[in-house]
């Protein structure tokens, strides 16, 4: 029993450390992530993550067309010395930020060789080169990813205004990584390429949108979480926002084994209605209406030697890979959007168009 109404030393650390609420009764047993006063409820990422890894694992399974599996995450939050760590010299890193709903930066990496399998499951080519085809590939394969968590989060959270920037990948060292700024979440899956191990893929998300969407999956909120602001009812007088007990208190001192009901409440957001949604996504789409994209029309391709090349001249006939009659690309910023037939209008070629093509088809055209 505590005569002078002080917590011990090993009960405040536990208090610190954020132990089972089973221990104090009330106590709230969410996981808060250290630092700069920050809101990430790493227990709701872990959640909504790890929820969708069956799903993943599917989609990745039938792009390369062999049995993958993805297991995890493990969330942590740190800062970008510690995450740069625990990574290879060389990573692939894949920037596909948050535009909208809950914008900030959002990435995955890989290590080299990961990336390489990947891309070589995607194309069927052995020993392969990260080279901007490969960088292609890889970028689909994480847009595929990303699209399957923005439409569970939009289910989640009611948010129908979620989208990311296209996946841009690149091949770099560690050290030149866009990392975001101050400490960031981190979700640690393991890989399963169908080659018997488990490689390591790390996903990203900046300190802002993990906090939007840690609040939005119903965690912690500023004023009911975080350790400076913590009020325990029955508690008075101490350090800082942790308020030690006061003699009249009432409470059962001995081990903690009961604490009053805290005051916390989850924040509330209203509901986003789709009469409100429908203009302002019409409004932003209609800002790029008039960008000029280039759109062209591919006869066929074809790979020549060096030498090949060198001793062509007037009159050589170029091989390509595209038999007679069949439907010509058509790309547009130079990915592959449709395929048509060639027609001539008033002495000018044209195309008209004949299939629109699936992003599954889009993938599979890159091998």
């Amino acid at each position: 029993m505590m005569s002078d109404g002080a917590l011990s030393q090993d009960e405040i650390d536990a208090l610190l450390a954020g132990v089972d609420s089973s221990n104090f009764g009330g106590m709230p047993s969410t996981i808060v992530a250290p630092g700069g006063g920050t809101d990430v409820d790493l227990a709701a990422l872990e959640k909504f993550f790890s929820s969708n890894t069956g799903a993943l694992s599917s989609n990745l399974s039938t792009l390369t067309g062999t049995t993958v599996s993805l297991r995890g995450p493990q969330v942590t939050f740190m800062g970008r010395d510690g995450f740069l760590s625990q990574l290879p010299e060389t990573v692939t890193v894949i920037t596909a930020n948050f535009t909208s709903g809950f914008p900030g930066e959002h990435l995955f990496i890989l290590s080299e060789e990961t990336a390489k399998s990947i891309a070589s499951l995607m194309t069927k080519e052995d020993n392969i080169q990260l080279d901007d085809m490969a960088m292609s590939v890889i970028g689909e394969v994480v847009s595929q990813m990303v699209g399957t968590q923005i439409t569970a989060l939009t289910d989640k959270t009611g948010n129908k205004s979620i989208a990311n920037a296209s996946p841009s990948a690149a091949n770099i060292p560690k050290a030149a990584a866009a990392l975001p700024s101050g400490d960031f979440a981190i979700m640690t899956y393991q890989l399963y390429l169908g080659d018997g191990d488990y490689q390591p893929l790390w996903e990203i998300v900046g300190q802002t949108p993990a906090t939007d969407i840690s609040r939005s999956l119903g965690g912690a909120s500023p004023a009911s979480m975080g350790l400076g602001d913590m009020q325990i009812p029955g508690l008075s007088g101490g350090m800082g926002g942790l308020q030690m007990p006061s003699m009249g208190s009432g409470m059962s001192m001995p081990g903690m084994s009961h604490l009053g009901p805290s005051n916390v409440q989850s924040v509330q957001f209203p509901n986003l209605s789709t009469h409100r949604l429908g203009p302002q996504e019409a409004g932003n789409i209609g800002l790029i209406m008039d960008v000029s994209m280039e759109m062209t029309v591919e006869l066929g391709r074809t790979r020549k030697l060096i030498k090949e090349i060198l001793g062509m001249g007037e009159g050589t006939i170029i091989e390509l890979d595209k038999l007679a009659g069949e439907p010509v690309d058509i790309l547009v910023n130079h990915k592959l959007i449709a395929k048509g037939e060639v027609v001539v209008i008033d002495e000018n070629f044209g195309v008209r168009v004949t299939e629109i093509v699936s992003p599954m088809d889009r993938i599979n055209e890159m091998g």
